[in-house]
């Protein structure tokens, strides 16, 4: 497909033809997904993009001026504008919104499948958590039960990552030896920590 191709579609859409947002989509579609792809690694976030993004060329259509530039490389700018407004909007969404066993104490019984053999490992699991320090368990649940990077956390809690991390590494520690029954050792952790 010609440029000259391109702009009779972009023409046509601009009047209401679905057709012409068919036809480009039938042709761009692929080579959009992979830029969103690129950007967010994630296939359904990736097709959610490919779709915005033909939606906002069928909104905006008007915008393209090939004195400017090609058709291609103005709808692939939309797809990475697009794709990186998701990734920051997941972002804020992970930083905005951590789960704390204080807010819901079925999130530590949830961790382990609920069958009966399994009943007794989700009290010691849930025991052992609740047991920690709120400044190991904290980081735990925002890493475990949000889904937030050391990164994150450390920026959440408005303390150095190489903290958020002891922290996480002590709490660990803790869990496993409750797991596995043995008595932990708490070395006193170090200074800010």
């Amino acid at each position: 497909m010609g440029e000259s191709a391109e702009l009779e579609l972009l023409r046509r859409i601009q009047q209401g033809d679905e057709e012409a947002l068919v036809a480009l989509h039938r042709r761009y579609a692929a080579l959009v997904y992979s830029v969103a792809y690129r950007v967010l690694n994630e296939q359904m976030a990736a097709e959610e993009v490919t779709q915005d993004t033909f939606l906002r060329l069928w909104h905006r259509a008007e915008t393209f001026d090939p004195a400017r530039g090609a058709f291609v490389p103005w709808l692939l700018t939309i797809a990475r504008r697009q794709a990186l407004d998701t990734l920051r909007r997941q972002q804020r969404d992970a930083l905005r919104d951590p789960v704390f066993l204080d807010d819901n104490p079925e999130a530590w019984e949830n961790a382990l499948p609920a069958d009966d053999s399994q009943h007794a490992a989700h009290h010691l699991l849930r025991d052992a958590a609740a047991a920690l320090p709120d400044e190991q368990r904290q980081p735990i649940e925002m890493a475990y039960f949000g889904g937030m990077s050391h990164s994150q956390i450390a920026a959440r809690l408005g303390l150095p990552l190489g903290t958020v991390k002891t922290r996480i590494r002590l709490g660990m520690d803790k869990l496993r030896a409750a797991w596995l029954g043995e008595k932990s050792e708490d070395p006193t952790p170090p200074s800010g920590t």
